[in-house]
């Protein structure tokens, strides 16, 4: 089969296209063996390829064997993906080959950049029957993210959220463009910030109020709005003890991280060390909150077959969908990878593979 591959960490330059790359093989009895027909690609795929999050990944990879040195290279990158099932372990009951999936792919696992990937069947859902491979490849990985932020963490649920006031830092981006739909779809009231180029999208999205922070005064204009019940931030901005100021008082109020430094803390200072000193950031930021009877959380994206299915729900009742900026042939996702690392995204970016 065909697969983008690294060898190494680093740019772009690390990543070249096999084409005689082993179909993989299923090894557990509850895998799927799935031909991708589209993948979408993620900043967290542009921080692997540097390395991020190697040191606990490879542990994983290990199955615990923290002093093992068996290399993870060739590695394949891409978390999530839509396409068909080929074949499943003897204890899948659920799928069977010909069905249309998507999903997403665990970090420590080879990915989805590749015309057939191994995943568990626990990671996956029926796709969308409303939805193309290359439309459905856009949501999994984001929508997860967002699962785990705002249902998981940030404690949203399709029956609390209606009239709670959220602020969702870069409401323009992969993260951004999904949170703002499921909490429409949730009943909630949404504030973003955005540049002047996507004011439009946002506000077509269902954004309550859009702060076009190229134009605006974001500080300025955020202490005009009503404080907020829980503000979502998808860039750990250097401002979020500022954001901590719009919160409600005493009100169980939440601000919730979606890239917070654990993995980062063990890649530079090691396994035992990194979690000591995660413990420390989290507990200043969890200190900086607590004066006035707010949180700071930290979330991270996780499988759940459970999220997967409820999202396909909204999409299949139109109260999500897809917002897709750029198409790339398989063969050019070289190119993809440089768009998304130039920044300033309005939307996903995806490969089409079939």
């Amino acid at each position: 089969m065909s697969a983008w591959q690294i060898h190494g960490y680093g740019e772009n330059e690390k990543l070249t296209l096999s084409t005689s790359s082993r179909i993989p093989a299923i090894k557990h009895p509850k895998d799927i063996l799935v031909e991708v027909h589209a993948a979408s690609v993620n900043p967290i795929d542009i921080r692997m390829r540097g390395g991020y999050g190697h040191s606990l990944f490879n542990i994983w990879r290990n199955q615990g064997g923290m002093f093992s040195t068996r290399s993870e290279f060739p590695l394949v990158l891409g978390r999530d993906f839509s396409g068909v099932v080929i074949e499943t372990g003897k204890d899948v009951k659920t799928y069977k080959a010909g069905d249309e999936v998507w999903g997403v792919v665990n970090a420590q696992k080879q990915g989805s950049h590749a015309e057939y990937t191994v995943v568990s069947s626990s990671e996956v859902a029926l796709k969308p029957k409303n939805l193309t491979h290359v439309e459905a490849a856009s949501i999994p990985y984001v929508g997860l993210t967002n699962w785990a932020a705002l249902y998981s963490v940030g404690e949203l649920t399709p029956s609390n959220t209606r009239g709670q006031r959220i602020l969702v830092i870069a409401g323009s981006g992969g993260i951004g463009t999904f949170a703002i739909q499921l909490i429409k779809a949730w009943g909630g009231d949404v504030t973003t910030t955005c540049s002047s180029e996507s004011v439009e999208i946002v506000r077509d999205l269902g954004a309550d109020v859009v702060i076009d922070y190229k134009t605006q005064d974001v500080q300025y204009e955020l202490r005009q709005q009503d404080r907020f019940d829980l503000i979502l931030d998808p860039l750990v901005s250097k401002k979020r003890v500022e954001y901590i100021n719009y919160l409600k008082q005493w009100r169980n109020s939440k601000l919730v991280t979606i890239a917070p430094p654990f993995l980062r803390n063990i890649d530079t200072y090691g396994v035992v060390p990194g979690v000591v000193k995660s413990v420390g950031d989290l507990s200043c930021d969890v200190i900086k909150g607590a004066k006035d009877g707010c949180s700071v959380r930290w979330a991270f994206f996780t499988p759940s077959q459970k999220g997967l299915r409820e999202i396909s729900k909204l999409v299949e009742m139109e109260k999500i969908r897809p917002v897709v900026e750029k198409v790339y042939d398989f063969e050019d996702l070289l190119s993809a990878y440089e768009k998304l690392e130039a920044g300033h995204s309005r939307g996903k970016t995806v490969i089409q593979i079939k």
